[in-house]
């Protein structure tokens, strides 16, 4: 249960500064309402993943396009952040499109660090597992990002300064999955174990060749 899950918020509050600065605050993240993946974030959920670091704010969840930061502190009923975007063509035009509000939501990434593991989840009755796996009470957050209007999935969130996620999203921006860097990762290690044990027997053959 270690991938990362994300779920996009609308009607989430958040400000974008009317002058140069860039700065940007408001909720990330509602409490206590249903989002349209049948879960629920409870209050406290980052409460132990929540650094007191910065956090990229991503546009369209794509690590490839951040377009600013922003720290955030948990609340009783909501995830709050303040950031500023990045002095860049990408920072500038994500703070363009939350204030003309052709891209006003935000969407949160996180890792679950509530539920057991697949066997233990798969043991239990379905009733008990239902209520584990639509409730979320413990995650660590890992980014925030901010998306086009009309894609969230949370009730709960509408731009105040400027933040929001879709686990897609990452094709539509033509970024490889997590699922396909770790293969290419693999791949990569194969190819090298490969190359090494070529090496290897070129090298012993050389030895038997030099002693004949």
């Amino acid at each position: 249960m270690a991938e990362i899950e994300f779920r996009s918020l609308e009607d989430v509050e958040w400000r974008v500064d009317e002058g140069s600065d860039g700065t940007f605050a408001g909720y990330a993240c509602r409490y206590g309402k249903k989002d349209s993946y049948g879960t629920t974030f409870h209050p406290g959920v980052f409460r132990k993943g929540v650094d007191k670091q910065d956090y990229a704010l991503l546009f369209m969840h794509s690590p490839y396009q951040p377009v600013g930061t922003f720290r955030a502190e948990e609340k009783s009923d909501h995830l709050w952040i303040e950031g500023r975007y990045d002095d860049t063509a990408a920072g500038r035009d994500a703070r363009v499109m939350a204030r003309s509000g052709s891209a006003r939501e935000l969407s949160v990434g996180f890792v679950r660090t509530d539920l057991p593991d697949w066997k233990k989840l798969y043991e239990l009755g379905d009733d008990e597992r239902a209520e584990l796996l639509e409730n979320i009470r413990s995650a660590r957050l890992v980014e925030v990002s901010q998306i086009t209007a009309r894609m969230a999935a949370v009730p709960g969130s509408k731009l105040k300064t400027v933040r929001s996620a879709l686990g897609d999203l990452y094709e539509q921006v033509q970024a490889p999955t997590l699922d396909e860097q770790a293969a290419a990762a693999e791949e990569e290690q194969q190819a090298d174990e490969q190359r090494m044990q070529e090496r290897a027997r070129r090298a012993a053959w050389l030895r038997l060749t030099t002693i004949g």
